[in-house]
Parts: structure tokens; C-alpha cells; sequence
């Protein structure tokens, strides 16, 4: 079973997947900026954290059915669900395969369309890297995570990230990163899901393209989206904003379509 993290006394399960070459640890910050209404279950994702490498290609679906594993193990009958850019494609494979579950689905820093073919040319092109440098991948590719007019500031959050990032195993790495290349549009799934739908976004993030992701949210009562002034990282660029949308509109109700 995967490694997983419990924390806080609230009645709200919440379960947290982080990204990809993260792991439950980047939610510190902006947990304590949480409710109290929240109970926290934060899961390392195969490759990730304490969690083990399962196979060559981690896709989203089996990563989805590992996570149930823990929510069924847990007893979690009906949770709110939220996945940071990977986790955000677990989640969605997850809202496929168990929509029952579910009380809210938030997107966080995520998207639900596929790798285009360009992405997926990049993704393929860093396989030899992450096996033989994987130092060099993390210290290329973390920075350009972040608000790329606030990496001055934003320096000590980088080097977290770097560092969070290199304690990732690199076998793990790559069976995600060749997962991620397969996984399919979900759109679908945003378009029939009954439960919430929240989509926290970031006007300057690199790896989605924010744009287009907004212009195609469907036209349903049950979503809410934002457009926050960062990058990939809001759990680290912008926790207390992050922190407070989360509250209200899990737990309240707010208008739709905000931009900070």
C-alpha cells in the first residue's frame, strides 16, 4: 500500500496527492492555513516519497486504483479529493473509476486535457536524463515552475522544491513520466461529474496552459474556477490565497469564475 500521512481533527476528509517528483511534504505549509474543519489525508504516489516503485509505466489509472486502495483501507466513505498537476491527473482517473466517492474534485494547478504532441516529445526526450543525470533534470526543470517575475523572492521555495524533488526515485520518475504521456482527455469526466468541482489556476504557469483550460471549463453549476497571479506552485506561491479559496468554497459557496 502506498505511504500516506494523517493530520488534523476536523469531521471533512480531505485527501491531498501532490505532483510529480514531490510528495506529502509540500503540503506543510499551506495546511496550517487550513481549516480545522479539514481532516488531512496526504499520500506519497508510487515512485514518490516512501511510496515504491511499481512498474515501468505508472499510469494514472493504476495510480488512481492504489490511492483507493488507502481510502478504502482508511474507511473514507465520502471525501473531497484534490491533486496538484499529477495528482490533478490521478484525481481525474479517480473521479472516472469512482465517482461515488467523491464530494468534491479540485484541480489544483491540473488540467484535464492530454499531453499534446509536443509536450509528449519533450516527456519522451528526458528519459535518458532522468535515469542517468536526474540531479541536472531536477535543477533544470524545477525552476521554470515558478512565477518566473517572482524567482528572486521566490529562491528559498525552489530549493525546497529541488530538494523535495531529488528525493524522488528516478525509476519512479520515469514510469510517471511515461504514464503521463498516455493518459487520455478527461474533459469527459469534468463535464459528468455531479460532485464540486474546484479549478485553482496560475496565469503564469509553465507546465499548463491555464488559457485554454479556462476558456473550456463547462458551463456547469457545480464548478468554480480561479486564476491566481503565479505559477505551478500556489501551495508555495500563493498558500494563504490558496488556502483561504479552498476553505470557503469547500465549505461554503462563493461566485463564480474569480481572478486574482
Amino acid at each position: 500500500m502506498l505511504n500516506y500521512e494523517i493530520s488534523g481533527n476536523g469531521t471533512q476528509n480531505l485527501v491531498l496527492l501532490h505532483g510529480f517528483m514531490e510528495n506529502l511534504l509540500i503540503w506543510e505549509e499551506m495546511e496550517a492555513l487550513l481549516s480545522e474543519k479539514f481532516r488531512f489525508i496526504k499520500i506519497d504516489l508510487p515512485g514518490h516519497g516512501k511510496s515504491p516503485v511499481l512498474d515501468e509505466i505508472h499510469t494514472m489509472e493504476q495510480m488512481a486504483m492504489k490511492v483507493k486502495e488507502v481510502t478504502d483501507f482508511l474507511n473514507l466513505e465520502k471525501f473531497h479529493l484534490l491533486g496538484h498537476s499529477m495528482g490533478g491527473y490521478v484525481s481525474l482517473a479517480f473521479a472516472e473509476n469512482y465517482p461515488q466517492f467523491l464530494k468534491s474534485l479540485t484541480l489544483f494547478f491540473s488540467t484535464y486535457f492530454p499531453d499534446d504532441e509536443e509536450k509528449k516529445e519533450q516527456r519522451r526526450k528526458s528519459f535518458r536524463i532522468i535515469l542517468e543525470n536526474f540531479r541536472a533534470y531536477v535543477s533544470a526543470g524545477i525552476p521554470n515552475l515558478f512565477n518566473p517575475n517572482e524567482k528572486d523572492i521566490l529562491e528559498g521555495k525552489i530549493e525546497l522544491a529541488k530538494e523535495i524533488a531529488l528525493s524522488t526515485k528516478p525509476e519512479g520518475a520515469l514510469a510517471c513520466v511515461k504514464g503521463m504521456i498516455e493518459r487520455p482527455d478527461r474533459t469527459h469526466v469534468i463535464q459528468d461529474l455531479e460532485a464540486k468541482i474546484l479549478i485553482i489556476a496560475g496565469k503564469h504557469d509553465g507546465a499548463v496552459k491555464t488559457d485554454l483550460l479556462i476558456k473550456n471549463i463547462p458551463d456547469k453549476t457545480n464548478i468554480k474556477s480561479y486564476v491566481l497571479d503565479c505559477g505551478h506552485n500556489g501551495h508555495w506561491e500563493k498558500p494563504e490565497v490558496c488556502a483561504a479559496i479552498i476553505n470557503t468554497e469547500l465549505l461554503h459557496n462563493l461566485p463564480k469564475k474569480l481572478v486574482f
